[in-house]
């Protein structure tokens, strides 16, 4: 079973000019609500750890992640607001977010509200602005450093200025995160704003160093990098039309852990020991997953059958 852990959110597109206004398309997302749907689109088990407003879009949030059969036995639900992510597409379908979250629900998990994992957890992924706003980050980052050598821990930054603008405050996080996480999954556009003076393979080399057995930098249609000790890879992003690239992080990470649980490769160990080959493939499959999420609009994240 995986465990994802992080906010929950709604994004808000653009539907066009209305009559008074504009009209808006509100859908179902966050970095790690994506990559706990998008593990269940692809036949894993499991469950989702945050906390989720009691309004009506918390709700939605909650009925989404029912209906895709993810387990919702650890969140919290608050009496606080949902997060509204207002999203605007460039002429390439690159996003840029204007989050509307202080004092919202996905901020305020606390120590209290959370529940002892099961023994059948092998592995728990954490992300984005969750892990540096308060008191979400200090709740989470804790149990990370508690579940350290007992599961895998893997972690996405998911750089969002727009929520916490302090770049120092990020890298502290991240800093702290590759002393705890076994994965480290980044963009370059987030590497390129956390270190814009250092190259992929210097940042890759000081994780490694502080405990991490494998980096990705994912690199939208250049592909994606893979480091471990000693060893670089790299595969290539299929060809495809891109109508916008929201998710496609999401779908890349939630399609990894996916092929490294096929690998029976889900702690620090096996990470390090599995076969280049097979790591390649499960890079190969996750780079074909998040180019399927750029072919539609918004974070639609593929299953199984679709990457048959």
């Amino acid at each position: 079973m995986f465990m994802v852990c992080g906010e929950a959110l709604m994004d808000v597109f653009s539907a066009g000019d209305s009559t008074e206004g504009v009209a808006l398309d509100a859908r179902v997302g966050g970095s790690p609500f994506n990559v706990a749907r998008g593990l269940a689109r692809l036949g894993r088990e499991v469950g989702f750890l945050s906390a989720v407003s009691t309004d009506f879009l918390g709700e939605r949030l909650m009925r989404a992640l029912r209906e895709e059969g993810v387990d919702t036995r650890w969140i919290a639900r608050l009496n606080a607001p949902t997060t509204l992510s207002l999203v605007g597409l460039d002429e390439s379908g690159a996003p840029a977010y204007a989050f509307h979250g202080t004092g919202c629900a996905d901020r305020l998990l606390q120590p209290q509200h959370l529940r002892e994992l099961p023994a059948g957890v092998r592995a728990l992924h954490f992300g984005s602005y969750a892990m540096v706003v308060e008191p979400s980050a200090s709740t989470l980052r804790a149990l990370a450093a508690a579940e350290r050598g007992r599961r895998l821990i893997a972690y996405d930054p998911n750089v969002r200025l727009n929520v916490e603008p302090d770049l120092a405050r990020w890298r502290e996080t991240v800093e702290g995160m590759a002393r705890q996480a076994d994965l480290i999954k980044v963009s370059d556009e987030d590497l390129s704003l956390l270190y814009p003076n250092r190259p992929p393979q210097a940042v890759a080399d000081a994780w490694l160093a502080a405990g991490c057995a494998l980096v990705v930098v994912t690199r939208g249609a250049e592909g994606a990098l893979a480091f471990r000790r000693g060893e670089r890879l790299q595969v290539q992003a299929p060809a495809t039309v891109v109508v916008d690239t929201v998710g496609a992080g999401d779908t890349f990470q939630a399609a990894l852990l996916s092929a490294l649980g096929d690998c029976d490769a889900l702690s620090a160990a096996t990470l390090a020991a599995l076969e280049r080959p097979r790591l390649e493939q499960a890079l190969r499959f996750a780079a074909r997953a998040a180019a399927l999420t750029c072919s539609r609009r918004g974070a639609d994240l593929p299953r199984a059958a679709e990457l048959r």
